[in-house]
């Protein structure tokens, strides 16, 4: 198959990895990795797979190694790739919510502000973004690269403060760190190099992509509901609805009763169901959703 005809993605390896490749599973695509393979079988004849970091992605696909990879905010903004951002696709490897890049310092720190870590050092993996945030505000700072075990070096006296990236600030908190003050939100991002972005077919492959893994994530935490309503019961019914969109309602061979078909926020259910069938709902069925387009 020719080259045009071919996309190149790039599925992020490590943190986001497992998270990513269940995210696809349920858009469509069955991503098999085989042992110690940076080149994953995918279940679609017209695309490739590459494992990369994501620390490393935008730089391909900026350079046209891969047409489209799936990266961090974080890691574009510090390599300053100029690529294609396709769209933002919320999700992280324990939650759907973004992540932080924090500025933290040793809990019994006289730090409390960014301010006072004038002519300090600042640990962190991100360094070229760490450094223009503080060139930005004017404090001069010392910035060095941290290759893991960020949180240890505040501990051991190797740095006087540094930049991780938190979900929760557990991690953080449990290394015996205080969050001083939030530096940037970061979540993944869908980004395409700017050649295949203008080859059309590379395009609406990346768009129809970009659809079905945005509808996987849309459904994340809705089910659908599905009952027969006495018609006369209808008002009271509908008062309870807290839909997606407008139920779906349609008539029964029974001319008094209704079929009516909702999507609604899976934590609601377990009190709603009950309501319904005290209000003359029957035949309430609950069934998962994979995708909301």
């Amino acid at each position: 198959m020719a080259s045009e005809n071919m996309l190149k993605l790039g599925i992020p390896k490590g943190s986001l990895q497992d998270a990513t490749m269940a995210l696809f599973e349920k858009s469509g695509w069955k991503i098999r990795m085989h042992h110690r393979n940076y080149f994953p079988e995918i279940n679609d004849p017209e695309i490739t797979c590459s494992m990369c970091r994501a620390q490393e992605m935008s730089r391909y696909v900026e350079s046209g190694t891969l047409d489209c990879g799936l990266t961090g905010k974080d890691w574009i903004l510090e390599n300053e790739s100029d690529v294609v951002l396709v769209d933002d696709l919320v999700y992280s490897k324990v939650s759907n919510r973004p992540a932080r890049w924090v500025l933290a310092v040793a809990a019994d720190s006289p730090y409390k502000r960014p301010e006072d870590l004038a002519g300090k050092k600042i640990a962190t993996e991100l360094v070229n973004f760490t450094k223009q945030y503080f060139a930005g505000a004017g404090i001069p700072v010392e910035v060095e690269f941290s290759w893991g075990a960020t949180e240890a070096k505040v501990v051991e006296g190797l740095a006087d403060a540094i930049v991780e990236v938190t979900e929760t600030g557990t991690t953080i908190k449990a290394h015996g760190l205080r969050i001083i003050s939030d530096l940037l939100s970061t979540n993944t991002q869908l980004i395409a190099n700017k050649k295949a972005w203008e080859i059309p077919f590379k395009r609406r492959k990346i768009e129809i992509l970009n659809m079905m893994l945005q509808g996987a994530l849309r459904a994340e935490g809705l089910v659908g509901l599905k009952m027969n309503v006495p018609e006369e019961k209808m008002p009271a019914i509908m008062a309870l609805l807290p839909s997606l969109t407008a139920p779906t309602v349609a008539g029964l061979y029974n001319k008094d009763w209704l079929s009516v078909e909702i999507v609604v926020a899976e934590g609601t259910v377990r009190d709603l169901i009950p309501k319904l069938h005290d209000l003359g709902a029957e035949g309430i069925i609950e069934y998962a959703l994979n995708k909301v387009i």
